[in-house]
């Protein structure tokens, strides 16, 4: 039961990757429409949140049922996860208030866009590589 939970977690966290992957086109495909990409960064921030907590929910439960040790790891995802959500609720509110008929402005915010999501998939895939070291015996946290 424990595996099946933890394979779970695991694919989650990998569909989350290949989502965060695909947001970096957002702000290519809403270059022309600055009201556009206000709606496409809402629709992106919904469904990251939707599978961020379903990625929180699936590990808690593996947490619990299976009871794993609180180890460093544990902590160390659940600090990661913490970050990403803020990251991406501030981005958000500052997309939402943004005057984005200044193109100046958009061409910014469609900047640090792309610079927040590289920083995300690199907290994901730094935390999903730490964990395949540790289940192969390389990494010990």
């Amino acid at each position: 039961m424990i595996e099946q939970m933890l394979a779970t977690h695991s694919i989650l966290v990998k569909v989350f990757l290949a989502f965060l992957v695909a947001g970096l086109f957002i702000p290519k495909m809403t270059t022309r429409k600055p009201l556009g990409f206000r709606k496409a960064s809402f629709i992106y921030t919904m469904i990251f949140q939707g599978i961020a907590t379903m990625i929180a929910f699936t590990g808690l439960i593996a947490l619990v049922a299976g009871e794993l040790p609180f180890s460093f790891a544990i902590i160390l995802m659940t600090i990661i996860w913490a970050v990403m959500m803020f990251i991406e609720i501030k981005k958000y509110k500052l997309i939402k208030i943004a005057k984005l008929e200044n193109p100046e402005t958009h061409k910014v915010l469609k900047a640090g866009f792309i610079k927040i999501s590289i920083l995300q998939i690199l907290l994901v895939a730094i935390m999903v590589a730490l964990m395949v070291f540790k289940a192969k015996g390389l990494l010990s946290i």
